[in-house]
């Protein structure tokens, strides 16, 4: 049983005030692996405390000076990269080469991009040309409380932490206590690269204490925060008695539009391994297929036979198959979204309840895929967070583009067809932060966020920089 009941404040290992483990479960197995602490109010406190004396100093360094802290955060990463995938494997059930390859690579992409970013970012320059005494400078906010979530977590921190150190903010981390230890290990290398004491600290703990307490502080200037959109609404509202700057990046219910004159062979596969990856547990996934009505059946019936022919195993297997939901309690949600499925008429081709054959402990689930869908049934407005695609029919462009924004959620969009001036003029009508076309990917750097229940603010490049600025004008 691995130990890491410490928390990490003001620049060493402290003890919570009040012991209170809690166990970490390995999903493939069921078992605890690792025991942290639940903290407490007192402990945000005691973080907030440091945090704030820190940012007197801290944000007045030199952009050098920070790109050199942020460098040697990143060099140290990469040494620890390997450490980095089995830690986010054995905490959330990632499949081993996935964990290496894009849950470890992730965290070392966004961190990279960040000092790109920051070596060029103007934090002072005039309005314009006919006022060059109007100087527009971008200061730091402050004391940032960041809550990062389970499902990519080295992502997050990399787009929540290094972009507000590189600000010149400092920062109480609370990861997800499902899956901390890859936080835990970051905190190591935090250390190991030499910040000055309380830029960051980490307090573990369940969201309705500790993020809660947090989101409170009036030491607090800013949250930024990913989960889901209920947990979101809390950060707000316990947030807005001190009007503190909130960043939110929640769920989605992407729409993946396939016309009939696209690959259909090359968009079916692709839009399946899109939703499947990190076992569908990811916000920007593409969980509603939306299919031309001439191509619907063949569509279906390739969807059916790739989802049958993906394989679920052991998260430390080398391969590219599937491994299990991150928890119990996720495990029920999507059984229980798949008998709702079921139960309001989709039709099941592929998948359905239980676990996989011959997998009969750890929180692994089949990959389904269910078709004839509509926009009113359950499964095709509420975020399953699992290896379930709902395939919709659609007749016209308008009436897809209407399925496509039907939803709560604006976070992505996804857009196939051989036509380039129709991929463009759909990408502009779909109401999201985030519209790919034929599998085009993001490049590093490029925002990430939603519209609507999906957030607000962006991640990523100079926007998620700009997050953790205040623009203050200065005029004479």
């Amino acid at each position: 049983m691995i130990d890491r009941t410490d928390f990490y404040i003001d620049g060493k290992w402290v003890a919570p005030e009040a012991a209170r483990p809690l166990p970490v479960i390995n999903p493939a197995t069921e078992e605890a692996y690792a025991t942290i602490s639940a903290g407490s109010a007192a402990d945000i406190d005691k973080a907030v405390a440091a945090a704030r004396r820190a940012f007197e100093t801290w944000s007045r360094t030199t952009r050098e000076e920070r790109l050199a802290a942020i460098e040697r955060i990143v060099s140290i990463y990469r040494a620890r990269s390997e450490e980095m995938a089995e830690t986010i494997s054995k905490e959330m059930g990632a499949p081993i080469r996935l964990a290496r390859d894009a849950q470890a690579a992730a965290g070392l992409f966004h961190m990279e991009a960040f000092v790109r970013t920051l070596r060029s970012f103007a934090f002072e320059h005039p309005l314009d040309e006919a006022n060059p005494q109007e100087r527009i400078v971008y200061e730091p906010i402050g004391v940032c409380g960041l809550i990062t979530p389970w499902n990519w977590p080295m992502n997050q921190i990399a787009l929540k932490v290094i972009p507000a150190i590189a600000a010149g903010c400092t920062v109480v981390l609370k990861p997800s206590e499902i899956a901390p230890m890859s936080a835990m290990l970051f905190a190591q290398i935090v250390d190991e690269a030499g910040l000055p004491a309380g830029v960051f600290n980490l307090v573990n703990g369940e969201g309705h204490v500790v993020g809660e307490a947090l989101s409170a502080h009036p030491g607090v200037d800013m949250m930024s925060f990913t989960g889901s959109t209920r947990a979101g609404m809390a950060v707000s509202r316990a947030a807005a008695a001190n009007i503190k700057r909130v960043s939110l990046e929640l769920g989605g219910k992407s729409p993946n539009l396939v016309f009939a004159d696209a690959d259909l062979e090359d968009a079916i596969g692709r839009g399946l391994a899109h939703c499947f990856q990190n076992t569908g547990q990811s916000c920007n996934a593409p969980t509603r297929m939306l299919v031309e009505r001439p191509v619907y059946d063949e569509a279906v019936r390739l969807a059916a036979g790739i989802a049958e022919g993906y394989a679920v195993d052991d998260p430390a297997k080398d391969g590219s198959h599937i491994g299990p939901l991150v928890s119990e309690a996720q495990f029920h949600k999507v059984q229980t979204l798949i008998e709702a499925g079921i139960a309001e008429g989709a039709r099941l081709v592929a998948g359905g309840l239980g676990r996989p054959e011959g997998l009969e402990r750890g929180y692994f689930v089949r990959p389904t895929v269910f078709a004839d869908v509509h926009n009113g049934m359950t499964i095709a407005q509420e975020e399953i967070f699992g290896p379930v695609l709902v395939m919709i029919p659609f007749d016209s462009e308008d009436e897809a583009i209407g399925i496509a924004n039907d939803t709560p959620y604006g976070l992505s969009g996804y857009v196939q067809t051989g036509d380039p001036e129709k991929a463009r003029r759909v990408a502009r009508r779909i109401r999201a932060g985030m519209v790919q076309i034929n599998g085009r990917s993001r490049p590093a750097g490029s925002p990430f966020g939603g519209f609507k229940q999906s957030g607000n603010g962006r991640e990523g490049g100079k926007w998620g920089l700009e997050d953790f600025l205040e623009v203050k004008a200065i005029s004479g």
